[in-house]
């Protein structure tokens, strides 16, 4: 591999790169600069996970504002939290985010642990949070790898064996390269290269500061690497879902269960989601349902959701736990993108639109 006996230089020629041209991120120091907040490089790294940094900034800026500090977060409702982040994907991420902020101020005084081990000892931190906000906010030395590293790190060495199984290789290579010092810059700067330079379509090799140490960039397909793995046919899944109004302009809404997908956001109620989805009412009305389902990809599957619509009276009692939400501020409800979706595909229907013509998600 072209690399080898090159590690020192490849450190080297990377870090000097990001003293240039690093990325300038909300959450971010300086390069070269200590004093990161193990907080905000903690709320970062969770709200990065699979989503990109422009999607995240937003978020950031929002919940950085609304709670500045671990100690705030952890104090907050649930709800408001699960709700704040609605929009954002990925919602155990949400509930993993809590629950670490709450052992955090309740178990560690407000202080994040400065290892890995003690930060790997905290709820919903997996190897990888756990080595950046090591690296990031401590300074520590530790093997940082997403996915754009992951990339960088294939094509860097060239790795023939097909994700996933090469994430073996892929880490050692990353722990070859991974200097003692600015250990933090080097993680910040590999991801900046992986999603500026290096990426996953026609990559810029053309400017690329490790070019010259980069084995992938003597082969014609530079963008063959990371090997991937043939993937599975992602399986489809029906459901129906049900607006149930007043005619004071309220619609029902529920919680989701804890656990399992969208755990603990407010929703419209619907069916489960599966091949043969049980079409029945949860409660006796005129319904009507909207001309096209409402289609939605989560990561294992894909989704079409067959929307109902029905006005009751004052007096309706819903099954389960719920709550009235005013239909005109269907927007601030914090739904998930899926009933997002779902809330305007009714509105768009005749009749309704009208009366929630403010509404915004």
């Amino acid at each position: 591999m072209r690399v080898e006996g090159n590690e020192k230089k490849i450190a080297a020629d990377l870090l000097a790169h990001y003293d240039v041209h690093a990325r300038r991120l909300p959450w971010r120091v300086p390069p070269g600069a200590n004093g990161a907040d193990p907080y905000r490089v903690w709320l970062s790294e969770v709200m990065l996970q699979q989503t990109t940094a422009a999607a995240v900034g937003p978020y950031f800026a929002k919940f950085t504002g609304r709670w500045p500090d671990v100690t705030a977060l952890a104090a907050e409702e649930d709800a408001e939290v699960m709700a704040a982040w609605a929009g954002l994907g990925y919602y155990a991420r949400a509930r993993n985010l809590l629950a670490c902020a709450r052992a955090v101020a309740g178990e560690h005084g407000g202080v994040f642990p400065d290892t890995e081990e003690g930060l790997r000892a905290l709820p919903g931190v997996g190897a990888y949070t756990a080595a950046a906000v090591a690296a990031i906010a401590f300074g520590r030395r530790a093997v940082v790898v997403d996915a754009n590293v992951e990339r960088v790190v294939a094509r860097l060495f060239a790795i023939p064996t097909p994700l996933p199984a090469g994430r073996a290789e892929i880490r050692a290579a990353t722990d070859a390269i991974t200097p003692d010092a600015r250990a933090g810059d080097f993680a910040q700067a590999m991801m900046d290269l992986g999603a500026t330079i290096c990426t996953p379509r026609n990559p810029a090799c053309g400017i690329c500061p490790l070019r010259e140490d980069c084995a992938a960039f003597l082969t014609a397909d530079p963008a063959a690497f990371p090997v991937k793995a043939a993937k599975k046919a992602r399986p489809h899944r029906l459901g129906h879902g049900w607006w149930i109004e007043r005619p004071d302009g309220h619609v029902w809404l529920v919680r989701r269960p804890g656990k399992g997908m969208l755990g603990g956001m407010r929703a419209l109620p619907s069916s489960e989601w599966n091949e043969a989805p049980d079409a029945t009412p949860p409660l006796a009305a005129q319904w009507r349902r909207v001309s096209e389902p409402v289609s939605h990809v989560f990561t294992h599957f894909s989704l079409a959701l067959t929307m109902h619509h029905a006005h009751v009276g004052e007096d309706a009692a819903p099954p389960g736990e719920g709550e009235w939400w005013p239909v005109a501020e269907i927007g601030k409800a914090g739904l998930p993108t899926l009933f997002a979706r779902a809330a305007q595909a009714v509105i768009g229907e005749a009749g309704i639109k009208e009366r929630v013509e403010n509404a915004r998600f």
